[in-house]
């Protein structure tokens, strides 16, 4: 396996890009640790697959290096950098069995037959492909085909890492749940490093232990699930993250308090350093909704109510905006009016788009862009 490294690469695929508009990928740098489980989260469009194969070899940067445990590999096609990978729609050899499939990376590398044998009921076992292991790949499912191009990814023991590009698409929802679980699984028995595209935020949450967040070719968070959940460094995090996303209201902050039309709401200590216009952001499981007046709390019109089942999505009309609460699914609605409560504790203000780090500000008044 392998430890990662992306030294100051972007990426156009223009010959001659005049600013950062021209693209694809905007310069970052970072480091991906070694047996470390990323997944690469985002929209359509935003770079999520051209950096996966810069990281694979298939596309070559136009700025920056790759490193592999310090190795440049930047110049080096796929072959060289010992790498799997598996793509959205499943590349499987139709006329070889199950079996020859998950055993072709293996024999590509004079592995003894014992070894090969071993490895690959391993993974069949691990992907649930015993029964139809020795059968010719093409008389089967799209969804088995899937778990034989995944078993191809994981048969190899010794690559520096193993390369998802949205490799579920195809599979039916209940099995994507269960494959998801199981390259879980096999990550925590064999610590590979592992890098998983998707566009699918609970994807990525409940597959990875650190989340890459991207969003027009720049790289906006990376952060396990909890922080991207309650530290979004940038709005769109904030937003894009969690269902429904944050909540984001204008406000002019002074004497530690957020006004926002004529509603004075109370900010976590330290905010009280901070004066100007802001964004405050909080997310609608952070926020309490009342049939009756609770010290602190605001009266708010009840505009509209979704019932999803496990919970509840309500939304409200607060000093001319509207806000998304997230209750438990035993939770009575107020009728047409109610009395929103806002945790100070999960406040979290920002600036340009940018939070900001309220208990490391100096003790002086900031503007936004001080």
């Amino acid at each position: 396996m392998a430890r990662i490294n992306l030294h100051r690469l972007a990426h156009s695929y223009l010959a001659q890009p005049a600013d950062e508009t021209d693209y694809a990928l905007r310069k970052m740098e970072h480091v991906w640790e070694d047996g470390k489980a990323y997944a690469l989260l985002g929209p359509s469009g935003c770079g999520k697959t051209t950096l996966l194969n810069i990281i694979s070899g298939l596309v070559q940067p136009s700025e920056g290096q790759v490193l592999f445990d310090g190795r440049d590999v930047t110049d080096l096609p796929p072959q060289e950098r010992n790498i799997a990978q598996v793509f959205q729609f499943p590349v499987v050899y139709d006329t070889m069995s199950v079996y020859d499939n998950l055993a072709f990376p293996l024999r590509n590398r004079k592995l003894p037959e014992p070894a090969i044998r071993e490895r690959v009921e391993e993974i069949a076992e691990m992907l649930e492909l015993q029964e139809v292991l020795h059968k010719r790949a093409a008389n089967l499912s799209a969804d088995a085909k899937q778990k034989i191009s995944l078993g191809r990814g994981l048969v190899r023991s010794d690559v520096a890492a193993i390369l998802f590009d949205e490799p579920l698409t195809v599979i039916d929802p209940h099995l994507k749940l269960l494959l998801r679980r199981k390259l879980k699984q096999i990550h925590g028995r064999f610590k590979l490093t592992m890098v998983y595209v998707t566009h699918d935020q609970l994807e990525a949450l409940t597959f990875a232990d650190q989340v890459v967040v991207m969003n027009q070719g720049q790289v906006m968070q990376i952060g396990t699930p909890q922080d991207l959940f309650e530290n979004p460094q940038h709005t769109f995090v904030g937003y894009f993250i969690g269902s429904p996303g944050m909540n984001f209201l204008p406000c002019r902050m002074q004497n530690g308090s957020a006004a926002v039309g004529d509603r004075q709401i109370l900010v976590a200590n330290g905010s009280e350093k901070l004066k100007g216009d802001f964004e405050l952001g909080i997310r609608p499981e952070f926020l309490k909704l009342h049939p009756q007046e609770v010290p602190g709390s605001h009266p708010v019109a009840i505009q509209g109510v979704e019932d999803l089942g496990n919970c509840k999505i309500v939304t409200v009309h607060f000093a001319e905006q509207s806000l998304k609460v997230k209750l438990s699914e035993d939770q009575q609605v107020p009728v047409e009016r109610g009395f929103l409560e806002f945790q100070p504790q999960w406040i979290r203000i920002y600036a340009a788009g940018q939070l900001v780090e309220i208990a490391v500000q100096q003790p002086v008044d900031l503007e936004p862009g001080q």
